[in-house]
């Protein structure tokens, strides 16, 4: 993606105009992505009635980041349960968001959440490499290489150690989805599972061989129903209890 050095729009996905709005997800990007990268994820939750909204990349704008979505957040026209949404670097900044009690939220959504500084990340390595890691998806690589909506090497950038500081889940009060690749070369499942342990109310579901783009690899359909059947039981309760129970019919 060639350096953007405007302020990106706000992506929006909104409910059908049939259908009345059950709740908003706000989502933050990963390292070097354009918001227009999450069209599908988007798409999928808006026809679902949810209004989605995806703003820049914070590891570009802070700041501005940080103005978008408490703007969102004070928009009248955005239902709850209101959910803050992140992938890749976006997923961290959204926790120090939660933790740091910025703004009030009814939960949180995480994607490819980065658990810790590595050396690997510094570590220069060529385009191919990145797709790999990113996703296993054809349709998904295609579009990483052919729209110029990513930019390449951006996903080895090393991140702030404050974000990392700040992002600590046990401040988090809210429920907690969380996606993440069994099979992430990027922040492995087992690091991933070990910080989501901190947090008070957490859920952590591993997607089988899926890679860093959690919300557009290879499995984006059973992410999406995921994400959705979360969303679900939000609009039951703060706990966001349970809707639909697997029987055992062989105890």
């Amino acid at each position: 993606m060639t350096s953007v050095s405007t302020l990106p729009d706000v992506v929006i996905w909104d409910n059908p105009p049939h259908l009345d709005p059950r709740g908003t997800v706000v989502l933050l990007p990963g390292r070097g992505e354009d918001p227009r990268l999450y069209e599908r994820f988007g798409s999928r939750i808006g026809a679902d009635a949810y209004r989605v909204r995806v703003v820049a990349d914070p590891t570009r704008w802070e700041s501005d980041v940080v103005e978008q979505v408490k703007r969102l957040r004070a928009d009248a026209g955005l239902p709850r349960p209101f959910v803050l949404a992140g992938s890749d670097a976006g997923a961290l900044f959204a926790v120090g968001l939660a933790a740091g009690g910025e703004l009030e939220i009814d939960a949180l959504l995480l994607a490819g959440l980065p658990t810790r500084p590595s050396d690997l990340a510094a570590v220069p390595r060529s385009w191919e490499d990145e797709l790999g890691s990113r996703t296993s998806c054809s349709t998904h690589r295609g579009r990483l290489e052919a729209t110029g909506r990513v930019e390449r090497g951006a996903l080895y950038t090393p991140l702030p150690a404050e974000w990392y500081e700040r992002a600590d889940l046990a401040a988090v009060r809210v429920p907690v989805l969380a996606l993440h690749g069994a099979a992430d070369p990027v922040s492995p499942l087992d690091q991933a599972r070990a910080a989501y342990a901190a947090a008070p109310a957490a859920e952590l579901v591993s997607l089988v061989d899926g890679r860093h783009d959690t919300l557009n690899d290879i499995s984006h359909r059973t992410s999406a129903a995921t994400v959705l059947l979360f969303l679900e039981r939000l609009r039951q309760g703060a706990q966001a209890p349970a809707i639909a129970v697997r029987e055992e019919l062989h105890p």
